[in-house]
């Protein structure tokens, strides 16, 4: 080594920012200059002797070893990249330019550091991926998925989790979770306290032998914090750098999660009745169409019930609109608790539901659903305020395929039906019974 490189040269090789390295036939560091310790992260003694391909990044080395055999068959190497792993577990991205030297039996080589460029082109390129998927995916479990694949590219994780407060007390819940079931529990808890604190958290995992191997998120856009993201990476954790570009991904992150849910609230607004959060009639006629072709393709049978309530009207007068409100929330919920999960129930409008049911083997079979609907509000409306309301509703059924074969038949059947029972509910003026009826098809 004292005849390739005397003092004065090798002295001068230190004062370089690039590494320089010399590497024999078999593949081994003989010497390395003084930017190697902190482009590697290992004095120059740790790296004399050891393989090259023992630092190098598992999945490049398959075409480093190719690059390799190319420069010891003569040919010259520029410009060639690949990635090494440093002591503390890292990654950096190196540049390499190589020849060999025959008489010595040496490759000797000069490593710039390009991990810097290479981190601000994959943050570059992660933006642009985390707008295209906010416009892209269609729903929240696709972005989260898109997502995980986009942060996997930029940080290591064996555990990818996104928490979001669902339900009225806004509980937080893993919404998404990837990797170990093992960290979930953990992965939530560390969540909770990044939600409470609104700051970023991070703890150790079970499995970890050193470093915080555990790191959450809060996910704020438009100073509103909509979740947490929560990763974990045991064994070594994640370095202050990693933890800046995790944060400042997290921001779009963030703002593609708050698009997508405010689309979805949107969607569901034009959709679904304000009051009473039912499917509304523009969402009620499109399952119906959905529904009757299904039923015409599979020879099979549906019905449909009208339900008016009798004297509404009265409700509002005496006891004003908020107190008809609660009353046609509170006759929602009873109805929907009278069908199968499978059947809809949708809010017409005013006084006015319709149920939808699938899969109905005879006409008769409804008259069970009927009377449950009927016997349900038939009961005492307990409205707070110390009011009790007592009302009666008109039902009317319409079958498919004896009392029409179209969306407009079957409804105008229905229709039909339920003025029919309205009527005959109107000539036992005070009863508490439901009148059911059902039309004849015209």
């Amino acid at each position: 080594m004292d005849d390739l490189l005397d003092a004065p040269v090798a002295g001068l090789a230190d004062l370089l920012l690039d590494a320089i390295c010399l590497v024999d036939a078999s593949g081994r560091f003989v010497f390395v200059s003084a930017a190697c310790e902190s482009i590697f992260g290992y004095t120059r003694e740790e790296m004399t002797g050891k393989l090259v391909m023992d630092l190098v990044a598992p999945t490049d080395r398959a075409r480093t070893m190719a690059a390799a055999q190319a420069v010891m068959q003569g040919r010259s190497h520029t410009n060639f990249e690949n990635r090494y792993v440093r002591k503390d577990g890292s990654v950096v991205h190196i540049m390499w330019s190589a020849r060999w030297l025959e008489t010595e039996q040496l490759r000797v080589a000069v490593a710039r550091d390009v991990t810097p460029l290479k981190q601000a082109q994959a943050m570059q390129a992660a933006l642009y991926a985390l707008s295209e998927a906010a416009h892209a995916c269609h729903d929240l479990p696709s972005l989260f998925q898109r997502c995980h694949d986009i942060i996997g590219e930029l940080l290591p994780a064996s555990a990818f989790a996104v928490a979001l407060p669902e339900g009225a007390a806004q509980a937080l819940r893993l919404t998404y979770h990837a990797g170990d079931t093992a960290l979930a529990a953990p992965l939530l808890s560390l969540c909770e306290d990044a939600m409470r604190n609104n700051t970023v958290q991070s703890a150790s995992c079970a499995v970890s032998h050193g470093g915080d191997g555990m790191l959450a998120v809060p996910l704020t856009a438009v100073r509103e914090t909509v979740g947490v993201l929560a990763l974990c990476n045991p064994g070594r954790g994640y370095t202050e750098h990693e933890r800046s570009l995790l944060l400042f991904v997290a921001n779009q992150f963030a703002a593609a999660i708050q698009r997508k849910q405010l689309q979805a609230r949107m969607h569901f607004m034009a959709m679904h009745d304000e009051l009473t959060q039912l499917p509304n009639r523009r969402l009620f006629l499109d399952r119906l169409e959905t529904a009757l072709a299904r039923a015409q393709r599979h020879q099979d049978r549906l019905s449909l019930l009208f339900i008016d309530l009798n004297r509404f009207k009265q409700v509002n007068d005496r006891h004003g609109h908020a107190a008809g409100d609660r009353l046609l929330q509170e006759v929602a919920r009873r109805i929907g608790g009278c069908v199968r999960e499978s059947d809809t129930v949708a809010r017409l409008g005013g006084d006015e539901f319709v149920v939808l049911l699938e899969s109905v083997a005879l006409p008769a079979d409804v008259e069970p659903a009927m009377e449950k609907i009927h016997h349900a509000l038939a009961a005492p409306f307990v409205l707070g305020d110390g009011l009790v309301l007592e009302v009666s509703a008109s039902i009317g059924a319409a079958h498919y395929p004896q009392d029409g074969d179209s969306v407009q038949a079957l409804m105008s059947c229905a229709d039909i039906a339920m003025y029919c029972s309205k009527k005959s509910a109107a000539s036992t003026e005070g009863s508490s019974q439901a009148s059911l009826g059902r039309a004849v098809a015209p």
